[in-house]
């Protein structure tokens, strides 16, 4: 701001005015309000005031500072990991409704894995460089637990944390996790709602009001409400029904001490998808030899729904959160998080396996003739009616408390952050007599009908269930060090002291084969099972970081985490080749990781790229000559190089986007693709992901990306005929948006524009897919108010 200077021979209104101005500015320049006077008695002189100057800065739409986590201290240019957060602005342009959706801004990470053989994965069934992460996802910090497809209306921000995340949130997957940050009152009221029809009979529509209730006492009160009708553009049949709502509560967000009441409700009411029949995809053979026409079947309709419209997929969730943040001065701070949260999934699905049993060929020449049986056998007998049940509930309750303080110790200063946390997870399942869930007739191969009647339909649970608890107690310290402009240290050590119980009443069935002149026989009986597993787990990290600049870093990180027996799924097994057999030792994660981190355009963009290596050993393997011996010398490796780019590269001008190429391998041990190939199944040897957007000056806003999927190698279990690999695929959408006026902008989203049809996910057997979605559009009305 330029200097203002009084003139000399000025009119009297104008020496007037330059007295007051000079009598204002000087105070907020430093000066008591005494020594307005004495200027203007010499109103008539030169008087030159001190510079006062006024900065205000944009919200950089895509590029966030720092995680939402409070155990990550620094900024993001300043933390020594790979971290993407997917900012709220981003997931509205693309028109991203779940999690799912949301992470395909990070590469690499996707559902990619349908299920095991008849079941069908529901929910965020997430893999992160080649693991399965869906128990490794976080809400404002804390385990969320459930089989649920979470819903973006109440987010503000993902943190997809890459490499071991042990030292953060104990057990956990070896290759990451997801933190989602939940919208909070805030003093500033305002109304907003989004609303979306589109293809595939979508109807959706979202309402966010703030509103401020005492702006002195820092009293706030916000409400977010998700109403969602829609079905599925690829499938018929498939319905996502849900409605929610999210209201919360501030105290003293002006003051030193804040304190937020959250509650979440969702009603989720959908019919679920059991996928699609590989028949007919390239790398499908006959599962028959002595049929071996069925490789030359044409591919099904990927629109086909082998199902019935009575299946269902009904989840409640609830979720309370109180947290409690007071500063104690403006270097301490301590935050306290309470939460009790519940899900519970009731679920039925007709499930099938196109084996040589279950396909059938009346015809040879007339493939409008071959159906598919929806009943699962072994050695010709029925194991079930072809229907999978869940009848589930997770519950948590957890508390956890962390303090953060800057000290300074001569010429080091450290920031350190400690922390305890106790939860107590449980989880309980119940079981269901198999033909108390209906017969389905077989369904025609290329024309199935959905709608087919279900006789005997009365689920009906039986005296099986299980009930697994575990309860943890954890402690935990951070520290970063700096010295002097350049250089910082850290590390972190995480303590966990566990007890997992396992009750159960199984059902174990013994199948004999037909032999000459007896019949096939089936045998079940229940057995009992109680099971106790208590160990503590200690992991770690520890890097160095250089700054070349003020706005850069360069790094190097080593870190650990450690996914105990029933660490993923709270159950324990007897069995000898189990993974959660409890005798066996945790799973053991290392990860290394050298990076370097570019903020640029005055810290508006920023460029990331790390290179790292994760180990994982104590895999169990079972010895290929006697199946009662097991060993746990099991080796896994991924290794790669991701790359990511991320913020304003102008004005008005967004990208995202992120490049990662991965080479994974079983180091020591049987290798697990269905292929034959040393690689780690539903892992893409190459991912990329971009999005572009650029707002013009009369209110219309242009966008688009590409992502690119390499080849997906599904995983093995003797199924014939079926493809070993899901193709690599390149998939383009658009967006178009026009502010109507400061109320109302208008939003178009052109999915998929080439309608390239590729497999989003494929089954351990291969006998089932899930078909991309084909090219689809939507249009949304984005209403402030």
């Amino acid at each position: 701001m330029s200097k203002i200077v009084s003139r000399k021979h000025a009119a009297p209104r104008i020496q007037q005015m330059s007295t007051v101005l000079a009598a204002l500015l000087l105070p907020m320049a430093g000066a008591h309000a005494a020594d307005a006077a004495p200027v203007a008695e010499a109103a008539g002189a030169t008087t030159t005031l001190q510079e006062v100057r006024v900065q205000g800065t944009k919200e950089n739409d895509f590029k966030a500072d720092k995680a939402a986590s409070p155990k990550y201290t620094e900024l993001l240019v300043n933390t020594p990991q790979t971290i993407t957060v997917i900012k709220r602005e981003l997931i509205e342009q693309q028109g991203a409704v779940t999690l799912t959706e949301a992470l395909r801004n990070t590469p690499g990470v996707g559902t990619f894995f349908l299920g095991e053989n008849g079941s069908t994965n529901t929910g965020d069934a997430i893999y992160m460089r080649g693991f399965d992460a869906s128990s490794s996802i976080y809400v404002d910090g804390v385990r969320d637990m459930g089989s649920i497809s979470r819903d973006t209306f109440n987010i503000e921000q993902i943190d997809v944390v890459k490499g071991p995340a042990g030292t953060d949130g104990g057990r956990g997957s070896p290759t990451g996790s997801i933190n989602l940050t939940s919208k909070q009152a805030t003093l500033e009221s305002a109304i907003s709602s989004i609303v979306t029809v589109g293809s595939g009979k979508q109807k959706r529509a979202t309402l966010d009001v703030n509103q401020v209730i005492n702006a002195d006492k820092g009293i706030a009160f916000r409400v977010n409400l998700l109403d969602q009708d829609s079905g599925n553009p690829a499938r018929d049949v498939v319905k996502n029904k849900r409605w929610a709502i999210a209201p919360t509560i501030g105290f003293g967000l002006n003051g030193a001490t804040r304190l937020y009441l959250n509650y979440l409700h969702v009603d989720q009411d959908n019919i679920p998808d059991g996928g699609v029949s590989t028949v007919g995809l390239p790398g499908y053979t006959s599962p028959d030899p002595k049929r071996p026409f069925i490789a030359n079947a044409a591919p099904v309709d990927p629109r086909n729904f082998y199902g019935s419209a009575q299946d269902y997929d009904k989840v409640k969730a609830d979720m309370v959160t109180v947290r409690v943040e007071h500063d104690f001065a403006p270097t301490v701070k301590l935050q306290n998080t309470s939460r009790y949260g519940k899900t519970r999934q009731d679920y039925l699905l007709s499930s099938y396996m196109a084996t040589a049993d279950n396909l059938k060929t009346p015809v040879a020449n007339d493939p409008s003739t071959w159906t598919l049986v929806r009943v699962n056998t072994t050695n010709g007998l029925a194991t079930n009616s072809g229907r999978t049940i869940k009848d589930q509930d997770n519950q948590i309750l957890t508390n956890q408390t962390t303090v953060t303080a800057d000290l300074d110790t001569g010429a080091l200063k450290h920031t350190l952050v400690a922390g305890l946390e106790f939860i107590d997870e449980k989880q309980l399942s119940f079981g269901y007599d198999a033909m108390s869930l209906g017969q389905l007739a077989p369904a025609n191969l290329y024309h199935p009908d959905p709608y087919a009647p279900v006789t005997g339909l009365a689920p009906k649970r039986n005296s099986v269930r299980s009930e697994g608890n575990t309860s943890t107690q954890s402690l935990y310290l951070f520290d970063t060090v700096k010295l002097g402009e350049r250089w910082m240290f850290s590390g972190g050590l995480r303590a966990d002291h566990f007890n997992t119980s396992f009750n159960a009443i199984t059902l174990v069935t013994t199948n004999t084969a037909a032999t000459a002149g007896k019949p096939a026989t089936s045998t079940s009986v229940l057995v009992p099972v109680n099971l106790d597993l208590s160990d503590t787990l200690v992991n770690g990290k520890l890097s160095v970081l250089f700054k070349p600049t003020a706005d850069s870093s360069v790094y190097a990180t080593v870190a650990n985490s450690k996914q105990p027996p029933g660490g993923a799924t709270f159950t324990l097994s007897t069995s000898v080749s189990a993974a959660t057999n409890p005798k066996f030792d945790p799973q053991e994660t290392t990860t290394k990781e050298i990076g370097t981190k570019w903020d640029f355009l005055k810290q508006k963009l920023a460029l990331t790229a790390a290179i790292y290596r994760t180990d994982i050993k104590n895999e169990i393997e079972v010895d290929p000559t006697n199946t009662a011996i097991v060993y746990q010398n099991g080796k896994k490796r991924v290794e790669g190089v991701e790359i990511g780019l991320v913020g304003e590269i102008a004005r008005n001008w967004l990208v995202s986007a992120g490049y990662t190429h991965m080479k994974t391998s079983v180091e020591s041990g049987k290798v697990v693709t269905a292929s034959g190939i040393n690689n780690l199944s539903y892992t893409p040897k190459d991912a990329f992901t971009g999005w572009t957007s650029y707002s013009l000056p009369f209110g219309l806003k242009l966008g688009g990306g590409v992502r690119y999927v390499g080849k997906l190698l599904r995983g093995t279990d003797g199924a014939i005929g079926t493809p070993a690999f899901a193709d690599a695929y390149w998939v383009a959408d658009a967006m178009a948006s026009y502010s109507v006026n400061k109320h109302v902008d208008l939003q178009f989203n052109l999915y998929n524009i080439t309608d390239k049809e590729y497999i989003a996910a494929i089954n351990k057997s291969g006998y089932r897919y899930t078909p991309g979605a084909p090219r689809t559009a939507s249009v949304t009305a984005n209403l402030r108010f």
